[in-house]
């Protein structure tokens, strides 16, 4: 029997405390720092064992000696041993940061110079201290998915540990997984906050390279997760909240680890997860890598630092096996949608907590404070729920990732992939930062009016498809708003089936749709988002007859452009050229000062050249698909009449064209069109004189009722009255059919060179 010799003075003066603590050899009852002072002798047979126990010095980390004043020893021997470095870190600069880098040699360089000379340079100091400043915002405000990949797994970044010590009063780290085995990978234990005690569990990264081979690099095998789910029962049964903390690029995914069930390990987490009932949250204080990560993932609320990763795979390991080479981790990491951001807007995230600029390696105390912030804050959130509600939220949290839709017919094509195509997550944007947006693109269209310019295209063309997207989803509030939501379903999932079929459109599902349609429109006005609504539709038709506007406008100066460069071609061709320098010598030789003075024979000649230029300007405009209307000379009365005569045209015209929509969206007339439609679609498959004399029937009637509207008393009557003032404004002398004589008996010739063309586009433009 093993004897263990000691000095009975060294029991003196002990505590209760002390009596009761164990050591690593399994002795009980015995001081430590009796044993540290102790040699004690094993005699069995003729063999004897001498064992000698190192002092340990006290812990000076993370409290002082009087942190726990019922303890004479001080701080308690059983906290964690993690402790502050001897040696600061290393700066690491990232590949990105480099250009910060010359910035910052600058402002030393300066401030040495200043040591030196004694010299005031504080001006230029705080100038380089601000443009660095403005340089750091500028690039920690626009980084890609792979720079917060790489500041994700900065060596400097706060490790588990390093948040645990700032944010809990007192932390007692618990070991073991009680089947012999204790990974350093995983890091769990008791802390409080605020006086509120909570169980915490995270995966634990190495601050250099030693420390690293110690931890595994984070990367847990399944003892470490054995160890969680332990402490995962212990906290559920005393009913600790659980805060978990992920910085794990996953499982160690090695031979030995397969071996021992790493994948049955993380599966049982995650089961038992989903069936604890107190509050858990978990936090992405780095990169979160496949089910590593989500063992200790399965939580009420995820949140996420600012420039943390969760990811299925890396984005090497991604490039890697799409296209071939991790060169393209670039272009994986973007569209992954590992970043915080992204997964909010996927609700796979519920929270995005800041770092500092230049990431939380910069000042981890202020990032601690504000992963400090968001436990409190959620879990005041969580603790008003009882556990029924509590396990509730845990499963629909997960239930409502992805999603799917039903009663949609498939291509043929995508039938045989099923692979569905990429559509961007949208997201909605609020309605001050929509009209701080739409103020500052207004200012630049104003600021482009003024300064000539064009008008910046594609940011208008961004807006009007925001708009859109805006419009859209205000249309899909105001029909839940006004519960016509499954109305609207059915009557889509029927049309869609009209078209999936190609049939013609049955006059009845055309009413229901007339109908659902003239309800909505009634109701529309008493949405609650009804002001919302027309602020962007107001906002979007302005915007779409702003770039109609621009596109007519760059299309009008190209036109005109062609127009002047083909009439440059025309009057420098050879005979045309000599035709009008011998049209000139024979009118300086007549001595003529004015055209009446010229003879006819001249005149003649004059007139023949003009229609020559004129036919070969008439048939190039033709050949770009313009009209020619008007070669004649401008003036003032005779743009008068013709401005008076096209509006009474207009007036009349579109008197007509309302009279003509009144009788074409009546129900009756509707009914006979669509009537129509199926007896000519029915003739084409099997006609027969009975079909063929009910679509003339139809024909008859429907081309009656338009003669009849169109024929109406008052429409004929304001036609032949707009017709006798046209043939009175021909036939008088002064009138349209006035000659070039009679308007401009004294004009000289050269004035009529200036002739004006007007040439109608379609039907809509016209340019001079």
């Amino acid at each position: 029997m093993a004897t263990i010799s000691h000095s009975s003075v060294a029991f003196t003066g002990t505590s209760a405390s002390d009596l009761f603590r164990s050591s690593s050899s399994g002795v009980n009852g015995v001081p430590l720092k009796a044993l540290g002072r102790a040699q004690f002798r094993t005699k069995r047979r003729e063999f004897a064992v001498t064992a000698k126990l190192r002092k340990w010095k006290k812990h000076e980390y993370p409290w002082p000696e009087d942190a726990d004043p019922n303890v004479k020893g001080g701080v308690l021997s059983h906290l964690s041993h993690f402790k502050p470095l001897k040696e600061k870190p290393k700066p690491v600069t990232l590949d990105f940061e480099k250009p910060l880098v010359a910035l910052a040699k600058k402002i030393i360089d300066v401030r040495k110079m200043a040591n030196e000379t004694g010299l005031d340079f504080s001006d230029q100091i705080v100038s380089l201290e601000n443009k660095y400043q403005q340089a750091l915002k500028d690039l920690y405000t626009r980084l890609t998915p792979i720079q917060r990949v790489n500041i994700a797994r900065h060596p400097n970044r706060p490790t588990f540990l390093d948040h645990i010590f700032s944010i809990t009063e007192k932390f007692v780290e618990l070991h073991g997984d009680r089947a012999g085995y204790d990974d350093p990978a995983i890091v769990t234990g008791i802390g409080t906050i605020d006086g509120k005690r909570y169980m915490f569990i995270g995966h634990q990264k190495g601050r250099n390279t030693k420390e690293n081979i110690q931890r595994n690099f984070g990367m847990p095998t399944p003892h470490g997760y054995r160890k969680a789910l332990r402490m995962m029962y212990y906290a559920d049964h005393h009913g600790f909240p659980i805060v978990t903390f992920i910085d794990t690029p996953g499982a160690y995914a090695d031979l030995k680890s397969e071996e021992l069930g790493q994948g049955e390990a993380i599966a049982h987490n995650l089961r038992t997860m989903f069936g604890l009932k107190v509050p858990i949250v978990s936090i992405v204080i780095g990169e979160g890598g496949s089910g590593g990560a989500l063992a200790i993932g399965c939580a009420n609320k995820l949140l996420m630092l600012e420039n943390a990763v969760f990811y299925v795979a890396s984005p090497e390991a991604c490039a890697a096996i799409l296209w071939k080479t991790a060169k393209a981790s670039p272009k994986a990491a973007e569209k992954l949608k590992i970043t915080g951001t992204e997964l909010c807007k996927l609700q796979i995230a519920d929270g995005v907590i800041p770092e500092p600029l230049g990431g939380a390696h910069a000042d981890p105390s202020w990032t601690s404070q504000q992963i400090k912030l968001a436990i409190n804050e959620a879990m005041d959130e969580l603790g008003k729920m009882d556990t029924q509600e509590l396990l509730n939220h845990r499963m629909l949290k997960f239930r409502k990732i992805g999603g799917f839709q039903e009663g949609i017919p498939i291509d043929a094509e995508r039938k045989v992939s099923m692979k569905k195509k990429d559509e961007p997550v949208v997201g909605r944007t609020s309605n001050l930062e929509l009209e701080d947006e739409v103020e500052k693109l207004k200012q630049q269209i104003l600021t482009a009016k003024e300064s000539s310019t064009t008008p910046p295209e594609v940011a208008l063309n961004e807006m009007i498809e925001k708009l859109k997207r805006e419009v859209d989803h205000e249309f899909s509030d105001a029909i839940k708003a006004m519960g016509l939501e499954d109305r609207f379903a059915a009557m889509r999932e029927e049309f869609s089936k009209v078209n999936s079929q190609d049939q013609l459109m049955n006059p009845i599902l055309m009413d229901k749709i007339a109908k659902l349609k003239e309800e909505f429109n009634q109701g529309l006005s008493a949405a609650p988002n009804y002001a919302s609504l027309k602020y962007k539709l107001d906002m979007l038709k302005e915007f779409s007859k702003a770039k109609t506007l621009s596109e007519s406008k760059d299309k009008a100066a190209t036109m005109k452009q062609e127009i002047n460069q083909k009439f440059k071609e025309i009057i420098g061709r050879p005979d045309i050229k000599e035709k009008v320098e011998a049209i000139k010598a024979k009118v300086q030789n007549s001595g003529a000062s004015n055209l009446e003075d010229l003879d006819e024979e001249l005149k003649k000649k004059i007139v023949m050249v003009k229609q020559e230029i004129e036919s070969e300007v008439s048939n190039i405009l033709k050949s770009m698909g313009l009209e020619v209307e008007v070669v004649k000379s401008k003036a003032k009365e005779l743009s008068e009449q013709t401005a008076y005569f096209k509006s009474k045209m207009d007036n009349l015209n579109e008197e007509i064209r309302k009279k003509l929509d009144d009788i074409i969206n009546s129900s009756d007339l509707k009914n006979e069109v669509e009537s129509l439609k199926l007896e000519i679609a029915k003739a084409a498959k099997s006609p027969d004189m009975t079909s063929k004399g009910k679509i003339e029937a139809l024909e008859q009637q429907i081309k009656q009722r338009l003669s009849e509207a169109i024929n109406s008393s008052e429409l004929k009557d304001a036609h032949e009255e707009l017709l006798e003032q046209i043939a009175e404004a021909i036939k008088s002398p002064e009138g349209l059919g006035g000659s070039l004589k009679n308007e401009h008996p004294n004009e000289d010739s050269s004035k009529y060179d200036d002739s004006r063309v007007e040439i109608n586009v379609g039907t809509n433009r016209s340019f001079a």
